[in-house]
């Protein structure tokens, strides 16, 4: 039976609607998620541009020029007459002066002594940021969930990176080599694509909604997302090499295209004892790996790239299309780089466009496992 209603009661009187229920997704704290990703594009420029400083600091044959390590007390550069003649003494004792720069003015000891103390101390401004941003974040709470991880592997591997610095540096400060070992500059500049690399997917991530990275992972292209995957752990292997190729100077020992000294494999490529050191210090090996894998590479880009052009989301195909652009560009720089004599303008361009296309390869990637939705014109 219905209830008497009072007659001041307002007929039209509504109830007020229920807020809706929300899921999981959306009652997890949100976090500062678009003043981290800021902070994140921050540091990715900082480290792109370490990596470019880095290769003119080995272009310009700098990066001995300073030989202890002082993480803290380093910052401050030499102030004085006295103290700069303290630390050209001290590079005066290693291979690379005695064998190569004998008798260098104190002037050009300078040159080079500012490019590897801007290179270092660049490396300290990346780490300042880092935890001033990381420990701003933490302290007042704005880390999305599941993030903290994430931001401090950045630090993390960022603290490695100078320890590898210096474990690079340490092995041209002896014996009878005029650089650092070419394996551990390979290890140094790969990390330094790893932590660009993970950089720029944190990025990506963080500039869509989370809601929206759950919906778009229902349409993952598989086939594609693995076919990325192998090619850019493929591209990070000629990475590599290619880091050989620049810590021996061996792209300056062979200077003909497509052959190599007018053969196909050069003449004394097993030549050194023991065998193992030919894939580290033998510069003709060394180049001909290079070359080899570039081959490789671009015939399994371009199986990848047809397929992405084959994918029903437009970005994804043009994130394709560009990285294809990117690489062929990549290729043609390789070969004038070669046969120019490897200038430092052909060989510092070279590396900018290998972080290009690491970062290319890295959104497609990305779109490959998150694609963004496509209206019914775009697929047309």
């Amino acid at each position: 039976m219905s209830q008497k209603r009072s007659i001041f009661e307002e007929v039209a009187e509504k109830k007020a609607p229920e807020k809706p229920v929300t899921g999981a997704i959306d009652k997890a704290p949100k976090g500062a998620r678009k003043a981290i990703r800021v902070w994140l594009v921050i540091l990715f420029a900082m480290v792109m541009a370490m990596i470019v400083v880095g290769g003119l600091t080995r272009l310009t044959d700098s990066g001995l020029s300073i030989t202890e390590w002082k993480p803290v007390t380093g910052a401050m550069p030499p102030m004085s007459a006295p103290e700069w003649q303290s630390e050209f003494e001290k590079y005066q004792e290693i291979p690379e002066y005695q064998l190569q720069n004998k008798g260098m003015s104190l002037e050009e000891f300078k040159f080079i002594y500012w490019w590897e103390w801007g290179h270092r101390q660049l490396g300290r401004m990346i780490g300042l940021v880092w935890a001033l941003g990381f420990l701003g974040f933490a302290v007042s709470r704005k880390i999305p969930t599941g993030w903290a991880g994430r931001l401090f592997l950045i630090g993390a591997l960022g603290g490695l990176q100078g320890a590898i610095g210096w474990w690079m540096v340490s092995s041209g400060l002896s014996g009878d080599r005029l650089d650092v070992a070419s394996y551990r500059l390979a290890t140094h500049l790969g990390l330094a694509f790893v932590i660009l690399g993970f950089i720029a997917w944190y990025i990506f991530l963080l500039g869509r909604p989370e809601r929206d990275l759950m919906q778009a992972r229902r349409g993952k292209e598989a086939k594609l997302f693995s076919l990325s995957t192998g090619l850019l752990h493929a591209t990070f292997i000629q990475i590599l090499l290619g880091a050989l190729v620049a810590g021996i100077d061996a792209g300056r020992s062979f200077t003909d295209w497509p052959l190599m000294a007018g053969s196909f494999v050069p003449q004394g490529a097993l030549e050194l004892t023991p065998l193992w050191t030919n894939f580290f210090e033998n510069a003709g090996l060394v180049q001909f790996m290079h070359r080899i894998w570039a081959y490789l590479l671009l015939i399994f880009a371009i199986v990848v790239w047809r397929r992405g052009r084959a994918s029903a989301h437009g970005k994804t195909r043009f994130a394709f299309n560009a990285l294809m652009a990117a690489l062929l560009l990549q290729v043609v720089l390789g070969v004038m780089t070669v046969l120019y004599i490897a200038p430092w303008q052909l060989a510092i361009t070279h590396q900018i466009v290998a972080v290009l296309v690491w970062v290319l390869m890295l959104r497609a990637r990305f779109l490959a496992h998150y694609p963004l939705s496509t209206s019914i014109r775009e697929t047309k």
